[in-house]
């Protein structure tokens, strides 16, 4: 299997656990959404760096120390998948899962405009269909709800950059991903210190075993992120941006039918016509597949 397939592979399951984890961040839905980021960049450090040890990749982290534009790549890093997170949770707990979703339909355009602009990355002209389809989508609810999508646009914008800052950073995903949350753990750990004394953390909200969501924070971020990094260095950026239709689906299905929050028809012809779009380049990846195979054998 070649690396671009094992890249997409990747990708793809990266997105399958960030449109099913909305009921995780649910469960969290009665504790301070700021604390609830600061637990989750904490946890995710500490987790990433007994990764780290118990792969031997230790070693890594010093030279990043000493690269002052590897370092700055991380902290940058570190700030936007922050602001992702924070809205992201933020809208989970506050009842606008499809409001996150509409964000992830957005952020494969904004991945799409930036794989042209910056990489000068070439979609096929199926995939290009796809893209034009998406924003189609998109401008028809903007325009119909006559409302800017911040939330949405937060959550599309802060990750679309990330994973181009991301593509130009030359360390394994396993150092990138604990350096950029080691850079955040100063902040997290001042914000959840100054919250647990102010009566502001999970000290009276959360009970018993319910602590054991805190840690577990770290577990299920850092598993579709290091997916996700590793997948996303061996493919195409466009290719990323439409695998990343799969996570708002998933979101879409379970704001709908898990959180039973009420779907307007503007946010329905807007789906319809995103998927209608995937759709040409589900075709497009089909028949390379097969040319791919025909080449190989």
């Amino acid at each position: 299997m070649n690396k671009k397939l094992w890249g997409s592979l990747g990708v793809a399951a990266a997105y399958v656990c960030w449109g099913v984890l909305t009921v995780f961040w649910n469960l969290l839905g009665a504790v301070n959404s700021v604390y609830v980021l600061s637990q989750r960049i904490i946890w995710s450090m500490v987790f990433m760096g007994l990764f780290m040890a118990a792969t031997g990749k230790w070693k890594e982290i010093a030279p990043v120390f000493r690269n002052h534009r590897q370092f700055l790549i991380c902290f940058a890093s570190g700030i936007l998948i922050t602001i992702n997170w924070g809205v992201y949770i933020f809208a989970v707990s506050s009842g606008h899962v499809l409001d996150a979703s509409l964000g992830y339909f957005i952020e494969p355009v904004l991945v799409g405009a930036i794989g042209l602009l910056i990489f000068r990355e070439r979609p096929s002209r199926l995939e290009t269909v796809t893209f034009l389809f998406a924003l189609a989508g998109v401008v028809y609810m903007i325009l119909r709800s006559g409302t800017i999508p911040v939330l949405a646009l937060l959550i599309s914008g802060s990750f679309a950059v990330y994973g181009a800052v991301k593509k130009n950073l030359d360390i394994s995903p396993y150092a990138s991903l604990f350096m950029e949350t080691l850079c955040m753990t100063p902040f997290a750990l001042l914000f959840a210190l100054w919250a647990d004394n102010a009566g502001m953390g999970s000290i009276g909200v959360l009970h018993g075993a319910e602590f054991f969501l805190l840690p577990a924070c770290g577990i299920i971020t850092s598993v579709p992120l290091l997916l996700f990094n590793i997948g996303v260095k061996e493919i195409p950026y466009y290719i990323s941006g439409i695998l990343m239709y799969i996570n708002p689906t998933l979101q879409f299905l379970m704001g709908l039918f898990y959180f039973h929050e009420e779907l307007d028809q503007n946010k329905l012809a807007a789906f319809c016509l995103i998927w209608f779009g995937i759709i040409f380049t589900v075709v497009d990846h089909l028949r390379q597949m097969r040319l791919h195979k025909r080449e190989t054998t």
